[in-house]
């Protein structure tokens, strides 16, 4: 009896640690990797996140729009194979992904959120993403921000406090889905938006990915 025990709580516990290990990925990068959480507050991002990395549908693709103090984007499948200076980020997986807005994932630096166009419900594209380098803000630069940008939505104390000491871009917030955080590897984003690009913020020399996911070993 102890021994089945035993044995149900190790495979509970394998399990556990299988759908853990599943919510983190490994960004490789010409400058770089990173370690990505992907959020559970987020399931519909995550799992199709999840399932696009699992086809490696990510691999050889381009950072192919690269903002200095803003972000970096990739994720067009168009970008793999396309000639120099041609211009990217209409390429697409046909399909979105719902908005799951969450008033405590904000754009601080660092975070990974999806890309998305101009559509009404603000759903996000299926395989587009970018994660967020910004800047560090002053209390009277958020102050006006709140009255120019965010139509008088306050941005909550603790929220503000990081964008002050760590930066990010909060006038994205409410406004395009965070589904994740970079937690190891945050220097590559500077690398990243610091290269040269042309004029429509696409890197001179290409910047590629390959993403997996970080798997753990376990031992019984």
């Amino acid at each position: 009896m102890h021994k089945t025990l035993l044995l149900s709580f190790l495979l509970l516990a394998a399990l556990a640690a299988q759908a853990q290990r599943n919510r983190k990925v490994k960004v490789t990068t010409d400058y770089g990797t990173m370690v990505i959480r992907l959020y559970d507050q987020t399931p519909k991002h995550r799992d199709n996140f999840i399932r696009l990395v699992k086809r490696h549908f990510y691999d050889s693709l381009l950072f192919h729009r690269v903002i200095k103090q803003f972000m970096i984007q990739g994720g067009d499948p168009s970008s793999k194979n396309a000639a120099p200076g041609a211009l990217l980020g209409d390429g697409s997986v046909g399909y979105t992904v719902p908005a799951e807005f969450q008033l405590d994932l904000f754009h601080k630096k660092g975070v990974l959120s999806a890309a998305r166009d101009n559509n009404p419900a603000r759903a996000s594209d299926g395989c587009q993403f970018y994660i967020v380098q910004g800047k560090k803000f002053t209390d009277g630069q958020l102050d006006t921000l709140e009255q120019t940008r965010l139509g008088g939505r306050k941005i909550p104390v603790d929220q503000r406090e990081v964008y002050k000491t760590i930066g990010g871009a909060p006038h994205l917030d409410q406004q395009y889905t965070v589904f994740g955080e970079v937690i190891s590897g945050l220097p590559v984003i500077d690398s990243i938006a610091a290269v040269k690009t042309d004029k429509n913020n696409r890197p001179l020399q290409n910047v590629r990915m390959k993403i997996r996911l970080k798997k753990k070993f376990l031992f019984f």
